[in-house]
């Protein structure tokens, strides 16, 4: 069984801190037995294989519950710091006053203690998502609810062809869980020059990213130093994540969906997708992707 210690993708680096002292360890892979079955030959092989853990995480504020996750159980305390700026409960890291994981009947705790007026502005809001590994509107009552990002990229942000092509390149090799367990979603963040710095990784793509949000919070990086890469769909979640945290550029192996398009559209985010080894398809502002890097200003 695997433990989640740190793996080189996830080891510190001038934007991703460290592991919380207030994380325990748990599985996110186990082995378990199987018969592979060939369609020539049906005599069973008796075979073991590892499968990614998902499990489910009570996030609570102060004392008051607010989300029952499905994640892989691994980076929470990033996912604590990514999760409450996404879903819009803090503005900045300070707000969060601290975060730990403790055991719970059937799975985790996520304690998260917000600051004082933080808080009471947090309890005087209703929501309520329980078991969720995919949407992004469980427990709204109303349209107009649905979630909207704040923050502006930086206008000025230009990323290179050959920075993404790097990232991308790079990217196999850092997920870990996935390589192991082929079952699991990645995020991914890379400087300017297509370095990735932080990666993170879960059976739910939006955690990914949250946990990946998180990592970034916590070490103070500036959102106009790199740029953001997922390995799944691109639904308007994603956008709106890359739109909270003040991305300018998001790049997704797979191709986003329409909704994903218009709302990037209207953050001024550029959303290239369907990333190959030779080829990017860029959705909106096309105008940050360039062939090399600008002329130094005189």
């Amino acid at each position: 069984m695997r433990k989640t210690s740190p793996s080189p993708a996830s080891q510190p680096s001038s934007t991703a801190p460290p592991r919380s002292g207030g994380e325990a360890a748990a599985d996110t892979a186990v082995r378990v037995p199987t018969r592979v079955i060939a369609y020539a030959d049906p005599e069973p092989r008796p075979d073991t294989r590892p499968l990614a853990v998902e499990m489910p995480v009570n996030v609570i504020y102060g004392s008051v519950p607010y989300a029952v996750m499905m994640t892989t159980p691994a980076d929470l305390v990033d996912f604590a710091y990514g999760f409450s700026l996404t879903e819009g409960i803090v503005r900045a890291a300070d707000e969060i006053r601290d975060a730990a994981v403790e055991p719970g009947e059937g799975g985790l705790r996520l304690l998260v203690d917000l600051a004082p007026g933080r808080l009471r502005e947090h309890l005087a809001r209703k929501r309520a998502i329980s078991g969720r590994t995919g949407c992004g509107v469980c427990g709204i009552d109303d349209l107009a609810d649905i979630p909207m990002a704040e923050t502006k990229p930086d206008a000025g942000v230009t990323v290179t062809l050959g920075a993404v092509e790097r990232a991308l390149a790079a990217l196999f090799d850092l997920q870990t869980l996935n390589r192991e367990t082929r079952a699991v979603h990645a995020a991914a963040w890379a400087d300017r020059d297509g370095q990735v710095l932080a990666v993170r990784e879960d059976v739910g793509r939006h955690n990914a990213l949250d946990k990946l949000i998180g990592a970034l919070l916590r070490a103070g990086t500036r959102p106009e130093t790199g740029f953001l890469v997922i390995t799944s769909r691109c639904s308007f979640e994603m956008v709106e994540k890359a739109a909270s945290f003040g991305a300018a550029v998001l790049v997704a192996i797979s191709a986003p969906t329409s909704l994903a398009v218009e709302r990037a559209r209207l953050h001024g985010l550029t959303l290239a997708a369907i990333a190959r080894s030779d080829t990017v398809t860029v959705f909106t502002a096309p105008e940050r992707l360039v062939s090399a890097p600008p002329d130094p200003a005189p």
